[in-house]
């Protein structure tokens, strides 16, 4: 190929990656995630905050897509996730959606977990939670998921499935990994929210700045990461996920059994609507 036509294609793939990337942009802010690129660091903004940031699955999605596009950009090194607002980074599952499941929708539901959390797992770059209100449920898992978590003196944390009438499976095997088969028993069937200084003495928080530093210092110590050898945070990363694999994926069966026996039976609907209605909302109208 002449020289010339070489530059001149080379131009328009580069274009058109371009174009795919703004497309990908547009799409991502007309959607319930923004996306943002601050240097190296890619960011990820869930954005409902009306819902405290609760997601459903086209949210999931979303995020899933935007995680998997910064790690096949070259010129990403690390990604930030946060919340809109200033109540929550997520109140995990929204119950409008949960509120309908049957065995079968359970069962689908945790394989599109099984998908995000593979995601959060398997990514060859690192991600920082830049927690700016409550992490709640699987939005809780999900930070812990996360390699480094910055957050406020006002944030809450913790696995309150239960008193919604949601079995807890997954959240158990990713806190027993991280704090331990005690604290897991308690978290899990107490359902109660930890404050952030509880969250900062068992390590789950690793930094605890003002609330409007939340977002700079995630920043600062993901441009960090992103700046170190991109093998061996790849080969890091990997290890890390290997060296649980088989829990994780014995995990999920356990709670596909579970979910369709919970679901089933009729009590997360039940506990859910009664949940909402002691704070003045409706499911199921």
């Amino acid at each position: 190929m002449h020289a010339s036509a070489s530059k001149r294609l080379h131009g328009e793939r580069g274009a058109a990656r371009l174009a795919r990337i703004a497309i990908n942009y547009c799409n991502a802010i007309m959607s319930d995630i923004l996306l943002e690129r601050h240097g190296r660091v890619g960011v990820i903004t869930l954005n409902k905050p009306h819902k405290l940031n609760a997601w459903d699955r086209p949210m999931r999605d979303a995020i899933v897509q935007a995680l998997r596009d910064f790690d096949a950009d070259d010129g990403i090194g690390a990604v930030v996730i946060t919340g809109a607002g200033d109540r929550a980074f997520s109140a995990g599952q929204d119950f409008a959606e949960a509120h309908a499941f049957d065995e079968e929708r359970a069962e689908a539901w945790i394989r599109e977990w099984e998908t995000f959390y593979g995601v959060l797992r398997r990514l060859t770059k690192p991600i920082v939670m830049a927690l700016n209100g409550t992490a709640a449920g699987s939005a809780f898992q999900v930070a812990l998921l996360g390699d480094i978590r910055v957050g406020h003196s006002g944030i809450t944390m913790g696995q309150p499935e239960i008193n919604s009438g949601i079995a807890s499976i997954t959240g158990p095997w990713i806190m027993k990994e991280i704090l331990g088969m005690s604290r897991t028993v308690e978290l899990t069937l107490t359902g109660r929210m930890m404050p952030a200084e509880e969250c900062h003495r068992i390590g789950i928080v690793h930094h605890l700045v003002p609330r409007e530093e939340v977002m700079s210092k995630a920043l600062e110590i993901a441009s960090g990461l992103a700046a170190k050898a991109p093998l061996a945070m790849r080969l890091d990363r990997a290890w890390f996920a290997d060296m649980t694999e088989a829990g994780f994926r014995q995990t999920i069966e356990a709670a596909i059994r579970s979910h369709r026996v919970s679901y089933g039976s009729g009590e997360p609907a039940r506990k859910m609507e009664a949940f909402m209605a002691e704070r003045g909302h409706t499911l199921g109208a």
